[in-house]
């Protein structure tokens, strides 16, 4: 069977029957999903974060192992709670065809989750419009603010590659301006790193939208427009509670990208995942140099937590995509071994076996993972669910037992670029970075502004530990370029960028869009 067919032939319990496992109060939205309310109590459990080697076509699978872990832990009678992020439509209609794990070690129901959901994504679609909406009819009234120069665009959730260079025009005011997915916009960022709603409209307001004539910072507050952002995501700032194809409780929200934003679930949902229960498993997008990294330099900070133990992803297939061999391709996971390193958290490998690799592969790896003082396990999430992670369940018990280190890479206090030299030596592994004039212009600004003393997020390739995406394994002797730095000043991050970064993707040749259907109300094609 495919994933969508094991996920429908799961009998779903009902969402109240989920959330009684937990003790968690919801607002039920029918049957099978909820809202649950902002709530503060005791912190309970321990963070479990999943992270993996450098992206390849062939998957490494973070979010089937995250799932199939999480479901593990309850087969060894620990609660556990796995947080995700909500899936996007453009992926979904391009090249992913959906995102909620695989074979049996899915959340469901998954074709709710893939379309639309909760609407979580629409009310963030609104929010950031209506701010872009609001900014063009101050400047086609009297503009009291002496607007110069917008920097806020418009975002929709659906890939559109026509919409990256539009113009649009206000009588006399015209101007150059462009589309981002949605969970590119900043307002994703801020709903995820937000604490509660009050919190939440504190950052909206300090969003950045724009200069004056005389070079003064406009910001959403000076519109008065947080407060009705705030109103359209009253609803979509509570997490969504669902359950994995094993019965378990799952909660999904929110979903910034990890090449432009922080890549990974809300603030607000891990806090109350952590108030109940005793594991939560949670992923960060893409490799460790970008997931990783930003969940530690970003989120932990944000939320003044620690990670307690981390699950390092990889595939046979994966690693032989990154080398001529399988142990020239380890290469690209040793750097990724000694990135979690860098943070001081306990760590696991977890090779994600399929039916078809050898043993003597799978031997290979635990023996260079040996080597490098990092313990693996084989993980059979896909085919068993739960029962093949119980390896994995066992070594992550164990671990979060053990002393944890847990450091920040850079300090705040540090200058922007001793921030991004950090993380490109430390993480990428990078020779020396170079910046463009603009980039270095950009710099003086942010000092000039006093908004220099935020956190890093970088934004490059998510498919090379270096910013050309053709340089697969560990690249050695190489320099990173930051050819200009963007301010999120709401979700409180500098935006170093590193090559071309495309916030409106475009459709593949053959869109998974083209393959889907609905026939007597069955959907075929999502998966």
């Amino acid at each position: 069977m495919n994933d969508y067919d094991i996920a429908q032939s799961v009998k779903m319990f009902e969402i109240e029957r989920i959330a009684e496992k937990i003790g968690l109060d919801i607002e039920a939205l029918g049957k099978y999903k909820a809202k649950i309310p902002l709530c503060t109590k005791e912190k309970r459990g321990k963070l479990i974060l999943v992270t993996a080697n450098t992206p390849t076509p062939l998957g490494e699978g973070k979010t089937t192992v995250a799932i199939g872990l999480s479901q593990a832990l309850w087969k060894l009678n620990r609660k556990s709670i796995v947080t995700l992020r909500e899936p996007s439509l453009g992926p979904v209609f391009g090249m992913k065809g959906g995102a909620c794990g695989g074979g049996y070690s899915q959340v469901i129901p998954m074709d709710d989750i893939n379309l639309h959901f909760t609407g979580d994504m629409h009310a963030v679609t609104s929010a950031h419009n209506l701010l872009s909406a609001l900014i063009s009819n101050h400047l086609y009234r009297k503009n009291e603010l002496k607007i110069e120069k917008v920097e806020w665009n418009r975002v929709m959730d659906m890939n559109d590659r026509a919409l990256r260079r539009i113009i649009i025009g206000l009588d006399s005011f015209m101007q150059e301006e462009s589309f981002s997915i949605t969970a590119a916009s900043e307002v994703m960022a801020v709903l995820c790193l937000s604490k509660n709603l009050n919190d939440l409209k504190k950052r909206l307001a300090d969003i950045i939208v724009g200069y004056s004539f005389d070079k003064k910072i406009i910001k959403a507050g000076d519109l008065n427009v947080q407060g009705a952002m705030t109103i359209l995501l009253k609803d979509a700032v509570k997490p969504n509670l669902v359950q994995t194809t094993e019965n378990t409780p799952a909660i999904i929200h929110g979903g910034p990208f990890a090449n432009i934003a922080h890549g990974t679930n809300s603030l607000i949902s891990t806090k109350i995942a952590l108030q109940h229960c005793d594991y939560v498993v949670t992923e960060a997008g893409f490799g460790s140099d970008l997931g990783a990294e930003k969940y530690f330099d970003i989120f932990c900070r944000v939320a003044e937590e620690k990670v307690d133990c981390v699950v390092l992803t990889t595939t046979i297939r994966s690693l032989k995509k990154h080398g001529e061999t399988l142990e020239k391709g380890f290469e690209n996971l040793k750097r990724h071994i000694m990135n979690i390193k860098n943070f001081g958290v306990p760590l696991v490998v977890a090779i994600n076996k399929f039916s078809n690799d050898k043993k003597e592969d799978i031997t290979l790896i635990q023996n260079l993972c040996g080597k490098e003082g990092v313990e693996s396990v084989t993980c059979e999430v896909y085919e068993k669910g739960g029962e093949g992670g119980i390896e994995l369940g066992e070594k992550v018990v164990e671990l979060c037992k053990k002393r944890n280190n847990f450091r920040f890479l850079y300090d705040l206090n540090e200058t922007i670029k001793e921030r991004i030299e950090k993380i490109t030596e430390n993480v990428y592994g990078a020779d020396s970075v170079k910046y463009t004039k603009k980039a270095d212009s950009a710099i003086k600004d942010l000092e000039k502004y006093d908004l220099d003393k935020k956190m890093i997020c970088m934004a490059k390739t998510q498919y090379s530990l270096s910013d050309d995406p053709k340089k697969l394994g560990a690249p050695k002797n190489f320099s990173i370029t930051v050819r200009d730095i963007k301010i999120a000043n709401g979700a409180g991050f500098i935006i170093p960028l590193c090559g071309e970064i495309m916030t409106m993707p475009g459709f593949p040749k053959n869109p998974a869009a083209i393959n889907m259907d609905i026939v007597n109300g069955k959907i075929k094609g999502l998966f």
